[in-house]
């Protein structure tokens, strides 16, 4: 703290920002199931609403099928509703107390538009990075101001924060391309 700013806690701050922003990618769907893509899925149950992996366990057995085994019987119901109701596209088959989800091939457009939001996500992440760094740059400006730190060190400082600003944006742009090849590969 004697430069004004922590940049540990910076680079956590921002690093958060990435790791949200990766979990947000684990939920859209590629070519391939994942077990992540049912995650934003909230069931009814008990006379409240919770995340599907609370009611029952959900696995990707093979790379276009997605197997939902639901621990009580009478949520089979409530739990086809959920995922229908979703807005993913996603047709359940009830097999007893399992649901299985084949994956239909995505076309084209679809898989531009996955990329579209994964792009929109990664804009968030991005700006949610910006707010980090002007937090501590509003946070350099008032110790320089109460003179608790020298003009040398805050433009030290600062210039630190825009390297690091730099780097996490760098590391989401990468991480985007990543998961747009992902999503792209037919």
């Amino acid at each position: 703290m004697a430069e004004g700013i922590d940049l540990n806690d910076i680079k956590k701050r921002m690093q958060g920002a990435i790791t949200a922003f990766q979990k947000d990618l684990a939920g859209l769907r590629t070519g391939r199931a994942s077990a992540a893509i049912l995650e934003p899925v909230m069931v009814d149950a008990y006379g409240q609403k919770m995340p599907i992996n609370q009611v029952s366990n959900v696995s990707a057995p093979e790379p276009k099928l997605i197997t939902v085994n639901i621990w009580d019987k009478s949520m089979v119901g409530p739990v086809d509703k959920a995922i229908r109701e979703a807005g993913l596209g996603l047709n359940p088959v009830i097999d007893g107390q399992n649901l299985r989800i084949p994956l239909p091939d995505l076309n084209e457009e679809r898989r531009r538009e996955l990329v579209r939001v994964a792009k929109g996500y990664a804009e968030d992440a991005k700006v949610a990075v910006r707010h980090v760094r002007r937090d501590a740059m509003e946070t350099l400006k008032k110790a320089e101001k109460d003179k608790e730190i020298g003009q040398d060190d805050a433009r030290a400082s600062s210039d630190k924060v825009e390297k690091l600003t730099g780097e996490m944006v760098s590391e989401i742009d990468s991480v985007l391309d990543v998961k747009e090849t992902e999503i792209m590969q037919v």
